[in-house]
């Protein structure tokens, strides 16, 4: 039986309220530096900006090493929690799939994990960004490229960490929870000149505030990146903080911003979309970062464990961890939209095996036993499926230049003019993915839903798709005739959005916190209280 989480609190509770720039913590892998100490020489600054990566791959991460939940994972944890949060993951045996509660909104709660490692994950992002940035004076005339570019990489981070706060903490209107205390607002900011005491007060930011403060992060980030290069794509450079910007306006439904910024983030990247080849190969696909791939993360053996990565979750043909018990599936509703020419089909197994040759470096017998919409899509890192610390070393995408292209043409299209947009993805479509695609309409949401559903697609087990559902609101049906979703717990239809797609800021912050005492987002636990839902239905709402 799951553990309640309080029973845990006082021997790993991490609260915001003393991830601040002015208490001391250690990096994963930087020693014992504080930012005093990072800002006495450019070697310890690099050795702190080069740990930000190792950090958001680091294996139980959140409670210090401990092997309390296997989804604390870092940052590809958010990756699945917002794929499951869709239901575009369905899991064959769901007890092996620790993200399946975001999957079927249940437990909840501001007391479990669920809203527990989200938070608390991003907030030691931020931390570990707050330490880097108080470490570097930008106003110092002699002040290196270099030295600037550690500073422009640490405000990007920070950036994305509060934009995947905002995302998914940030309320917004159903007609299953009453959020209407709470609308408008997002998450507390904690920057690198936050005290102690002001974060044991510290209100929740309202979501004006919290995007003019990203995106000026992200000022400053190009600022600082004008002129130095990282040394790897672990890294974000100018392209990466104008894809972020992208989001940030999305979000913000500034859709004119939103297009020039992915415009730039595509010139700027040089990189192309993935080919058929790239994607669908047996030992490099999806496990090894192609030209387009903006920003991405390779976990080492120093950072992860047998159980406690990535790939071992998503990656159907490992066989060291829960993927070989979860056996995860694409949702049978959103298969049976992909275009039989478009190749990105040919990563879930088809129930007329037929269909396409499908390739396993565990062979055709193994492949054979596999249930129908079963992933592919994931591969295990030079098709080793055997050994977790050369299978699961693989390159794991924060940031691909495709979701630039499909950023561009719904934003262009809101903006712009219907017409404008579906060109833009008509074009996009037929030149990197499916060569028939001839998608019209000159409704603007019909166009928005198909974007959305391609980047569902795209992204699947990425998460990228989430944003722009929980903008948009489409509907969810899980249950319908010849549903794979295996039990009733997960087969629910919601109006809208689910529930949970806006996530609780765990007790602990808000017992530490005055200031969010009485403004916690509702608990979406039991709301859905009649399972499955029936066919052709949503459930009643409150």
């Amino acid at each position: 039986m799951k553990k309640n989480i309080f029973k845990l609190f006082s021997a790993l509770a991490v609260s915001a309220t003393v991830l601040t720039g002015c208490i001391e913590e250690t990096f994963p892998e930087g020693g014992t530096a504080t930012f005093e100490q990072i800002g006495a020489s450019a070697t310890a600054l690099e050795a702190s900006v080069n740990g930000m990566p190792s950090q958001m791959v680091q294996g139980y991460l959140v409670f210090k090493g401990e092997q309390v939940d296997e989804k604390d994972i870092g940052f590809p944890s958010l990756m699945l929690t917002q794929t499951e949060l869709l239901g575009d993951i369905v899991p064959t045996e769901y007890g092996y799939d620790w993200w399946w509660r975001y999957n079927g909104c249940y437990t909840m709660g501001a007391d479990q994990y669920e809203a527990y490692i989200p938070y608390f994950t991003l907030y030691q992002f931020i931390k570990s960004a707050n330490d880097v940035i108080a470490a570097v004076d930008l106003t110092d005339e002699g002040l290196s490229d270099e030295m600037r570019g550690y500073a422009g990489i640490a405000y990007a981070n920070r950036a994305l960490n509060y934009y995947m706060l905002t995302v998914l903490y940030e309320p917004v209107e159903n007609i299953y929870t009453d959020c209407s205390s709470v609308l408008g607002l997002t998450v507390p900011i904690v920057t690198e000149a936050t005290d102690s005491e002001t974060a044991k007060n510290n209100p929740r930011a309202s979501h004006d505030d919290m995007i003019t403060f990203i995106l000026s992060d992200l000022d400053t980030a190009e600022e600082c990146l004008a002129n130095y290069t990282p040394a790897s794509g672990n890294f974000p450079d100018l392209a990466v903080v104008y894809g972020l910007k992208a989001r940030v306006y999305m979000w913000d439904e500034n859709y004119a911003q939103a297009a020039e910024y992915a415009r730039k983030a595509i010139d700027t990247c040089g990189g192309v979309p993935m080919t058929e080849s790239e994607w669908l190969d047996p030992t490099t696909g999806f496990n090894t970062a192609t030209s387009g791939w903006m920003w991405y993360l390779t976990p080492t053996t120093d950072n992860m464990g047998n159980l406690a990565n990535f790939v071992g979750h998503i990656a159907g043909e490992a066989d060291w961890g829960y993927s070989a018990l979860s056996e995860l599936m694409i949702q049978r509703s959103l298969y049976d939209q992909i275009a039989n020419t478009d190749f990105r089909k040919y990563s879930f197994l088809d129930p007329d095996r037929d269909f396409y040759d499908y390739q396993s470096v565990r062979g055709a017998d193994w492949l054979a036993e596999k249930p129908d919409y079963f992933s592919l899509k994931f591969r295990c890192k030079n098709g080793d499926y055997t050994t977790y610390t050369v299978g699961a070393a693989a390159d794991i995408p924060i940031m691909r230049v495709e979701e630039m292209y499909l950023i561009e043409a719904e934003a262009v299209g809101a903006s712009q003019g219907v017409a404008a947009g579906v060109q833009l993805l008509n074009n996009f479509m037929k030149s990197y993915r499916q060569p028939d695609y001839n998608f019209n309409t000159s409704d603007l949401r019909t166009f928005q839903l198909e974007v959305l559903k391609q980047m569902r697609i795209e992204f699947w087990g990425e998460g990228e798709a989430f944003p722009a559902a929980k903008r948009l609101k489409p509907d969810v049906i899980q249950n319908y005739e010849g549903t794979n979703v295996p039990i009733d717990l997960l087969k629910i239809n919601c109006k809208g959005i689910k529930p949970n797609w806006t996530l609780l800021i765990p007790i602990e912050e808000v017992d530490a916190n005055m200031a969010l005492q009485g403004m916690n987002n509702p608990d979406p636990t039991n709301v859905i209280a009649v399972r499955p839902t029936p066919i052709g239905e949503y459930a009643p709402g409150n």
